[in-house]
């Protein structure tokens, strides 16, 4: 079977826009219009940055819902549904399939991880139900659990596993799991910082936390190493690489979320546990908006 990948280019982990009531349903849909006005591909609903942990299952039903037929075709839309139980993994999937979205993003287990052996059947238990594209998520630094490349070769086999969102920092296992999967696995950055490398090697673009306030800019930066223009690329990276290191000054989405707002895109509150940014890299982040011109 030859795969097709869910998407090229820059897609967005959309943050969830959220006040003292619940969910504003109304921002949503303005920030999914402003992705798709600015050449974004792609949209990740209720991933780490929608802050999926603290929703209910009713909040993220009706997140994917509302997404997908918000989106109404314009970009993919790919529904967060990863859990560290594998059956509500496959109900979120389930409830995905059912509304219509486009693929489905699925993180490693974290808290209880398992072994390798282990990630194989998880994965496979929810793509052997579901006929969605299914993107794997390796993000060790939130989860506390890899996936090798062996493992990923074994996962490629799988028709409805499409490819990773590869947020390891490990470019050693990029590169062998490249070599080792090739079209079987398609592979997106999960870091806006590795983005330019890793389509360097490959990866056909990058799920972004910095596109939900540059969207333009990522996409751009995508379709210049599409076209095979690292150098120019890489020139783009460097104008705005403090502002993407400043967006991770304290845990995401605290930072993307506090710097929609300065820049009047409010989506509003962060639930707990996470809270309003600290004075002083609040201060930090105002200086890095100002540097590229946002504020």
């Amino acid at each position: 079977m030859v795969k097709t990948p869910l998407f090229k280019g820059s897609c967005t982990a959309l943050v969830t826009p959220l006040n003292e009531s619940g969910i504003d349903y109304d921002r949503l849909r303005k920030n999914i219009d402003f992705q798709y006005e600015n050449g974004t591909a792609a949209i990740v609903i209720c991933g780490t940055t929608g802050e999926n942990a603290v929703q209910s299952q009713e909040e993220h039903d009706e997140l994917v819902r509302v997404a997908v037929n918000h989106t109404a075709g314009r970009m993919k839309v790919i529904a967060g549904i990863g859990s560290n139980d594998t059956l509500h993994a496959l109900r979120n999937a389930q409830n995905a399939k059912a509304v219509g979205a486009d693929g489905v993003l699925m993180v490693t287990p974290y808290y209880n991880k398992s072994t390798q052996k282990g990630l194989v059947e998880h994965f496979s238990y929810v793509a052997d139900r579901v006929e969605i594209p299914m993107i794997l998520y390796n993000v060790p630094s939130r989860t506390g659990i890899g996936i090798a490349a062996e493992t990923y070769k074994a996962l490629s086999a799988h028709p409805n596993i499409n490819g990773v969102k590869e947020a390891s920092g490990d470019f050693s296992l990029i590169g062998r799991t490249h070599a080792l999967c090739g079209d079987d696995l398609f592979i997106w950055s999960g870091n806006d910082d590795n983005t330019v490398p890793m389509m360097a090697m490959g990866a056909l673009g990058v799920i972004s936390v910095a596109s939900n306030l540059l969207p333009g800019a990522l996409a751009r930066l995508c379709a210049l190493c599409l076209e095979g223009d690292c150098r120019a690329a890489a020139a783009l990276y460097d104008k705005y690489a403090a502002l993407f290191a400043a967006l991770f000054i304290e845990t995401n989405p605290i930072p993307v979320k506090t710097a929609m707002r300065l820049c009047g895109l409010d989506s509003g509150l962060m639930r707990l546990p996470l809270t309003e940014m600290s004075v002083e890299h609040l201060a930090v982040l105002q200086t890095r908006l100002r540097e590229v011109g946002l504020l």
